[in-house]
C-alpha cells in the first residue's frame, strides 16, 4: 500500500496543471511566428500577437496558434481559405497547440456554440478579394428585413431567404412589425438594430464586407435568429 502511494505521488507531482497538446500534420514546416487564442471562461474570445495586440492582419505563412480553451461551454474554431480549419471540442479545457498555413483571403474564429456573439475576423496577404464598389457607382441591390409580427424573423432578395451575398453597399428596408421584436444585424463593420418598441419601416444602407453576419430579436434571440456570409 505504501508502494502504492508513493507511485501515486511522483505521478502526481510530474503531471501538468493543464494538458496540452500539439495538433499540426507530420512534417509540418517551421511556424513563422506564434499567435495565442483565448476563449471563456466569459463570453469572450481572442486572438492576439506574442505582443499581446489583436490579430487584425497577417502576412502569408504558417502560424503556430496556442489556443487556451477556459470552458466547457465555448470552444475556439478558425476557419478560412485554402480548407483551413481548426479548433478545439467545447467540451475540452486545457492548452492546444495548431499548427496553420495561412494564405491570402479572410479568416474567422468563433466558438461554434456562440457564432453571433463571440467571433472575430481578419484577413492575410491581400485579403484575398476586390474592395465594395465605391458610394454612388449605381443603384444598391435590396434586402428586405421582417421581424414579427409574431415569433418570426427574416433576411430576404427578391423573396428568397438570404444564405450568402458579395460583398459590397445594400439597401434594406426593415420592417419591424410588433412593439415587442427588434430586428438586430451585427457582423463585420456593421451592428444595427430597431428599437424594441419601435413598430415601423426603415431604410438602412449598409457596407457588408466578406464573412458571417447575423441577426436576431434581442428579447427572443434563441428563438429568433438568422445567419449568412458574404464572400468576395
Amino acid at each position: 500500500m505504501r508502494r502504492l502511494l508513493l507511485i501515486g505521488l511522483a505521478v502526481a507531482a510530474i503531471a501538468p496543471a493543464v494538458a496540452v497538446y500539439a495538433v499540426s500534420a507530420l512534417g509540418a514546416p517551421a511556424a513563422d511566428a506564434k499567435l495565442f487564442a483565448t476563449v471563456g471562461p466569459g463570453a469572450s474570445i481572442s486572438l492576439v500577437t506574442a505582443g499581446g495586440a489583436a490579430v487584425t492582419h497577417l502576412d502569408p505563412g504558417t502560424y503556430d496558434i496556442e489556443i487556451d480553451d477556459r470552458s466547457t461551454a465555448h470552444n475556439f474554431h478558425l476557419f478560412g481559405p485554402g480548407g483551413v480549419s481548426a479548433s478545439t471540442e467545447v467540451e475540452f479545457v486545457g492548452i492546444r497547440t495548431v499548427t496553420v498555413t495561412l494564405g491570402d483571403g479572410e479568416f474567422t474564429f468563433v466558438c461554434d456554440v456562440h457564432p453571433y456573439d463571440m467571433m472575430g475576423q481578419f484577413t492575410v496577404g491581400t485579403g484575398g478579394a476586390t474592395p465594395p464598389p465605391p458610394v454612388g457607382s449605381g443603384p444598391l441591390p435590396k434586402l428586405v428585413a421582417t421581424v414579427g409580427p409574431k415569433m418570426t424573423i427574416s433576411l430576404t432578395k427578391g423573396g428568397v431567404r438570404v444564405k450568402t451575398l458579395k460583398r459590397g453597399r445594400y439597401a434594406i428596408t426593415v420592417r419591424d412589425r410588433s412593439a415587442i421584436h427588434n430586428f438586430h444585424l451585427k457582423g463585420p463593420g456593421v451592428n444595427k438594430k430597431t428599437g424594441i418598441a419601435y413598430h415601423d419601416t426603415t431604410v438602412w444602407k449598409v457596407t457588408l464586407s466578406a464573412g458571417r453576419y447575423g441577426y436576431w430579436c434581442d428579447p427572443h434571440r434563441a428563438a429568433m435568429h438568422g445567419a449568412f456570409r458574404v464572400g468576395s
